[in-house]
């Protein structure tokens, strides 16, 4: 299937409620330059990708099929020209949004409740 990509592939799971409710929000930004797609349903179309590496954080596949992880992924599917500027070329930035993404990772449940606490349930 990674040959076949027309555009970006942003790939979650559907089993956790933090993740559902950030997709929702995100699909709002990249319009339709990005497909999204629970881990769950399409797993099996990326045998070279193990189901650990699905559940730890979000993967974002490109057409090329070079595949983005964690924050990396998360700022090039949003396409944020000033965070991705800082990403790739501030010193510190990178290791540091993935350090944050793997903590918010780790921590779902109760960063799940601080966001609907702070944006409220999200509703289409």
């Amino acid at each position: 299937m990674q040959s076949q990509l027309n555009k970006p592939l942003l790939v979650y799971d559907a089993d956790c409620g933090f993740c559902r409710y950030w997709v929702k929000r995100w699909q709002h930004v990249t319009v339709d330059r990005i497909n999204y797609a629970p881990y769950q349903d399409i797993a099996s179309d990326f045998p070279d990708l193990p189901i650990s590496a699905f559940e730890k954080s979000v993967k974002l596949i490109l057409e090329n099929g070079e595949i983005l992880s964690g924050a990396e992924a998360v700022l090039r599917a949003l396409n944020n020209r000033f965070f991705l500027w800082f990403y790739y070329n501030l010193p510190g930035f990178a290791p540091l949004s993935e350090i944050v993404y793997r903590f918010v990772a780790q921590n779902r449940t109760f960063f799940s409740a601080v966001t609907r606490l702070l944006w409220g349930t999200y509703s289409e």
